[in-house]
């Protein structure tokens, strides 16, 4: 796992020599995110140039490539940062010198964690939702779990797509270019020559040569593999510009690297990983690269040895959200990468099909992955049971109970996502180091002894924050539409730091139901103008391609101009990690309403209750096994064909807890404070916060996958 530690150490050495002496340390820190999950790490930098802070997205290398000396000078002379920083230093050193374990895997022979995005920070935006923040957390975790980890990804140019919403309420799509070299990554190069490390992987009829850039995450290196190289051809450099790319060739073309190049990458490094672990099947060529390099023997034996070390997790529970191709499509593509694992283009498509000898039935890149794993897991375990349903056909011979896919339930990395006033009431009364502790429920039983009024006055300046953080991004959102002043200025008012705060922020795919929120508008109204109000926040992206989506966030605005609407229903643009953070922390009440099945797990709600908030949830995914009316509320969560009836159903449901009971408990106070609602809330995160932490997730993967 040393691959670029020179290169990282180099880098920071670098942006050392521009800072005065006493701001070495700040270099230091800005190549590792173990910062940003330290004790006042999030803050740390921002006592350097705050402006300057804020326009770089929270990016510490180039905030210290790009302040001014002026800027570094008063730093230098600011005894009590430059002491927070050395003893933030401190700290992670003395954290990344703990030994590794080793029950499942060696430092020589780590776990290899293969994913296309991930959500680390909104500095290096290379990731999308869900999986990216799913992906993140596992790495952080890894990290804290001192368990042996590589990662590998790709360093995608322009990521995913910026939003804009125009003066109809219609999504606009644009993208921004991010210059690696000025993140907190290092291209990995030859300690001997100084040339970046590459390795060639065939992409139909082209050789790709592929570089790598190192990003620290803990003692966790994340490996991202780049085709911007001047050798290869402008489609070829293509393939590292675009998370998910629209263009299906292109995609296909990041999954072969991905996959491929990963594993050649690793092998570059001298890493020859115990586990291979898939993270989605957009990293399934890496058991067909493995094979190609597992020696001797015939392509059944390879893939079976292949087979004995790869586990597999699928994220997506419905047939259309796995990627397929059609056969002339992979022959192109993945011919040669057949071909040099010693088999045939037939054999792969046979793989990659749930009937394999169907020659009508496209290649998907699931079905391949579930045939070459030795464990395959679902995110929660009511997916689980609808994943093994999905995919009895490629074990016909079974039951759908017998289907080999078990599930661990997704958590969530706690202190990325706590805020620093929860935090510390936390290390106040449950101790310090108490997310560490999460394996040990009764760790967090001391939550029911915070004095009420301290966890109130905490909940009010978490959603202050969220507040005035809201009042900002809505007045510039209304004003780059060109919305009419009364409304940009209604924005400067929108919300009331003592108003119940809903919370609703996701993916805008048509099955989240984001419309259900407003579905019965003299309801919803009556919610926003009464005497005890309740006022929304939301927030999402709907796929480029997704018109439903868009239409949803377009109804939405249609209300806007609704007495009352303007200062209490708040959409924001441009979803993104930096938001999600200050939402999940501000809300009291946190909106899932999925249409049942089809939520593989969902993670915003476990961060949301990590900070005290409440759920108002439909029964699917993690919250089928979170779910207790002692401290949260659940739509009904059973599978219904006719949608109209169940989202009248599911609509009726959510209005009626709002009104009958989430309402009136939140404002019926002793005094200055809501006794039966602070009770909920204990109740909540005594229970939620151990059970849906990362600890519990990857001591999961480590004693039930990784070690099997």
């Amino acid at each position: 796992m040393q691959a670029g530690t020179h290169d990282i150490e180099r880098a920071a050495a670098g942006l050392a020599r521009r800072l005065p002496d006493r701001l070495g340390v700040f270099a230091r820190l800005a190549y590792n995110y173990r910062w940003s999950w330290a004790p006042d790490g999030p803050d740390l930098f921002r006592g350097i140039d705050l402006k300057r802070w804020l326009t770089t997205a929270g990016n510490p290398v180039k905030l210290l490539q790009e302040a001014s000396f002026d800027a570094l000078e008063r730093a230098a002379g600011d005894d009590a940062l430059v002491a927070r920083a050395e003893e933030i230093d401190r700290l992670v050193h003395e954290d990344l010198a703990r030994p590794f374990r080793t029950e499942a895997t060696t430092e020589d022979r780590p776990i290899a964690y293969f994913c296309a995005e991930y959500a680390l920070h909104r500095s290096l935006p290379i990731y999308s939702g869900g999986l990216g923040a799913l992906a993140g957390d596992h790495l952080k975790e890894a990290s804290d779990y001192a368990l042996p980890l590589v990662a590998v990804g790709l360093m995608y140019h322009r990521g995913y797509f910026r939003q804009r919403i125009d003066h109809t309420g219609w999504q606009q799509e644009f993208w921004v270019p991010t210059d690696p070299g000025r993140t907190p990554a290092a291209l990995v190069t030859d300690p001997e020559t100084g040339e970046p490390i590459t390795v060639t992987v065939q992409v139909g009829d082209e050789d790709v040569v592929v570089q790598c850039w190192r990003v620290q995450v803990g003692r966790v290196p994340l490996f991202l593999l780049d085709t911007d190289r001047p050798e290869n051809n402008r489609f070829s450099r293509w393939i590292s510009e675009r998370l998910y790319d629209s263009d299906e060739v292109t995609r296909l073309s990041q999954y072969v690297v991905l996959g491929s190049g990963g594993v050649k990458m690793l092998r570059a490094f001298g890493i020859d990983p115990g586990v291979i672990h898939m993270n989605e099947g957009h990293a399934a060529f890496a058991a067909l690269e493995a094979a190609a390099q597992a020696g001797d023997g015939s392509f059944e034996d390879r893939i079976a040895e292949v087979r004995s070390r790869t586990v597999f997790t699928t994220h997506t529970p419905v047939p259309a959200g796995n990627d397929t191709y059609p056969a002339d499509r992979i022959a192109r593509t993945v011919g040669p990468l057949a071909a040099s694992a010693g088999t045939d283009v037939e054999h792969v498509l046979r793989l990659g099909r749930t009937h394999p000898d169907d020659p009508n039935e496209p290649f998907g890149v699931t079905q391949f992955a579930l045939r070459t794993s030795r464990a395959a897991n679902g995110v929660s375990e009511r997916h689980g049971g609808v994943s093994r349903g999905m995919w009895q056909g490629l074990w016909p011979d079974r039951s759908v109970d017998d289907v080999p896919i078990g599930h661990v339930t997704n958590g969530v990395h706690v202190l990325s996502w706590v805020g620093a006033p929860m935090r510390r009431l936390l290390d106040r009364y449950i101790g310090e180091g108490w997310a560490g502790r999460a394996l040990d429920p009764s760790a967090f039983e001391g939550i029911e002894n915070i004095p009420d009024e301290e966890l109130w006055a905490v909940r009010c300046e978490q959603r202050r924050l969220l507040i005035d953080f809201v009042r900002d991004r809505s007045q510039l959102d209304r004003i780059s539409r060109g919305e009419p002043r009364e409304y940009v200025e209604a924005g400067a008012r929108a919300l009331d730091p003592n108003v119940l705060t809903v919370g609703f922020a996701r993916r805008l795919a048509t099955y989240k139901r984001m419309g259900l929120l407003l579905s019965d508008l003299h309801r919803s109204l009556a919610l926003v103008r009464s005497d005890r109000p309740i006022q929304l926040v939301i927030a999402g992206k709907a796929h480029p391609k997704d018109d439903d989506g868009k239409r949803l966030v377009q109804e939405l605005f249609g209300s806007r101009w609704e007495e009352g609407v303007a200062g209490r229903v708040i959409f924001l643009e441009d979803y993104e990690l930096g938001m999600a953070s200050r939402l999940v922390r501000g809300c009291d009440v946190w909106v899932n309403v999925p249409r049942p099945p089809l939520e593989a797990s969902g993670t915003s709600g476990m961060k949301s209750a990590v900070n005290g908030g409440l759920q108002l949830s439909v029964l699917d995914g993690w919250w089928t096994e979170g779910f207790d009316p002692s401290y949260g509320w659940g739509l009904s969560g059973e599978e219904d064909h006719d949608h109209g009836a169940q989202d009248a159903r599911h609509a009726d449901e959510l209005y009626r807890a709002l009104e009958n009971e989430i309402v009136p408990e939140f404002y019926d106070r002793d005094g200055e404070v809501p006794r039966a609602w602070l009770a909920r809330v204990k109740r909540s995160m005594k229970v939620l916060i151990p059970q849906f932490s990362a600890t519990r997730m990857i001591s999961e993967y480590d004693e039930r996958v990784y070690r099997a």
